[in-house]
């Protein structure tokens, strides 16, 4: 993971960042307000010791008594026999927990700090502790009460108000707080990606898949009204997208060119049908002879986005009701073909995998440069199997967001299983690029816009 990678993250995730930041500040602001403020009083005092007979000692002597008695004096210093005096009755636990005291390393010097939320009183008990603390040294350290102590405590540095508390520190708990807040935004949005399985790049689908990506077509709002790319005269990003697929697809397989490709998906709304019929659109507009086949044959699309009667058609044909010629249909200034579904069969899988159904596209292939097949999803049903199975190649698309990784990898393998071949995939409802690219997504319903596209197309 690079700072790349968290740059997009914070794009992707900028609403959880924002939401994080401003609950930790929030937090953070309550926080310092509730905070009652406190004040440290200190007071420095200095361990020094005598001979017998009163005199000053050499300093060696002097330093290793001192230093003996230091760290002793330290816990000494937070005793109910010191601290009694200073508060009476239940306060005197309150005020020893107060009192903190530390002997200086390397030196003969005990420093003790009084925590309060009076300043005044904090100075006011830190320099009564230093007061009463010698005293009780003084008693402690004479063998009669006529003798001189072996050791004195002496007040080298009194306590004087403090002006600043030390708690609450504004500007400390607001860093802090940023610095919380964006761990954990930053955490909830690296586990959320890593957990999350759904396609949102041409790599990870190329990968998935193990098939190149020959489009990627952008997301738009108005999409289920106006799902053709006929509009504003094919002067648009969407048209583009669909020119692109088409010159990819060109290159598939020079020798291998496929006759007959079905469009398929891996799950419903995932916009084959209105991919289908737009590609389908683009070739011939590029002076293809081209036929659209209805073979989502259980909730055809085609009539619909098209605007013509799909009463009769496919189904008519493979049951002989009817014959190809007679319900073929042309659309559009292009010279482009339909053969709609027909009436909705209740055995689509048999049908769809019949020697009638492979009769006709045989007869199709040799009249049309292409015959693009629109064919159910791939996992809930067999249809489009049956269908790969007698197809020359399989476009699989992918919708942002929404398709997992493992269906995919799901889709692969079943096509796989009836030795179908794979010409490539296709990333839709990718979401655009504010102020440049603006995509349009094909499928059933509309649909919340992503906020991101990441690819270019990889061929």
């Amino acid at each position: 993971m690079d700072l790349l990678y968290f740059v997009r993250l914070a794009r992707k995730g900028w609403m959880v960042l924002v939401l994080s930041l401003v609950l930790s500040v929030t937090a953070a602001l309550v926080l310092t307000a509730r905070t009652p403020p406190k004040y440290v009083a200190t007071i420095t005092m200095m361990v020094s010791g005598y001979d017998k007979v009163g005199s000053l000692t050499t300093a060696y002597q002097a330093g290793m008594l001192s230093t003996q008695r230091v760290q002793s004096y330290a816990n000494l210093l937070t005793s109910r026999r010191v601290v009694s005096r200073l508060a009476g009755g239940e306060q005197v636990a309150r005020l020893q927990e107060a009192i903190k005291a530390e002997a200086i390393p390397a030196t003969m010097l005990l420093r003790a700090t009084v925590t309060d939320a009076d300043p005044v009183r904090a100075a006011r008990l830190a320099n009564t502790l230093g007061a009463r603390f010698t005293r009780v040294i003084d008693q402690i350290e004479r063998p009669t009460r006529d003798s001189r102590p072996a050791v004195r405590v002496t007040v080298v540095d009194s306590a004087d108000v403090p002006k600043v508390p030390v708690t609450p520190r504004p500007l400390v708990n607001l860093g802090l707080a940023l610095l919380i807040g964006l761990l954990v935004a930053f955490s909830t949005l690296v586990l959320r990606d890593r957990l999350d399985t759904t396609v949102k790049s041409s790599e990870a689908l190329q990968e998935s898949a193990g098939s190149s990506v020959l489009g990627v077509i952008g997301y738009e709002k108005d999409a289920r009204h106006h799902p053709l790319i006929v509009r504003e005269n094919g002067r648009s990003t969407r048209s583009e997208a669909f020119r692109s697929l088409r010159t990819n697809l060109q290159f598939i397989g020079v020798d291998r060119r496929p006759k007959s490709l079905v469009v398929t998906s891996c799950l419903p709304n995932e916009g084959k049908s209105s991919t289908s019929a737009n590609l389908a659109i683009t070739l011939a507009q590029a002076g293809w002879r081209v036929i659209l086949v209805e073979g989502d044959l259980r909730s055809p699309r085609i009539p619909h986005y098209l605007g013509i009667e799909g009463s009769a058609g496919l189904t008519d044909v493979l049951i002989d009701k009817a014959a190809l010629k007679d319900v073929i249909q042309p659309w559009g200034p292009s010279g482009l073909s339909v053969l709609p579904g027909g009436q909705i069969p209740p055995n689509p899988s048999e049908l769809l995998g019949s020697n009638g159904m492979r009769a006709v596209l045989a007869e199709l292939v040799a009249d049309y440069d292409l015959v693009i097949v629109d064919a159910p999803p791939l996992l809930p049903i067999t249809d489009a199997a049956a269908l790969a199975a007698v197809c020359d190649g399989t476009l699989l698309l992918a919708r942002y967001g929404k398709t997992r990784r493992e269906h995919i990898a799901r889709a692969v393998e079943t096509l796989a299983s009836v030795n179908a071949r794979l010409v490539g995939t296709v990333l839709n409802f990718a979401p655009g690029r504010r102020g440049g690219y603006y995509g349009y997504g094909y499928g059933y319903g509309a649909e919340t816009a992503p906020r991101e596209i990441r690819t270019p197309v990889k061929v």
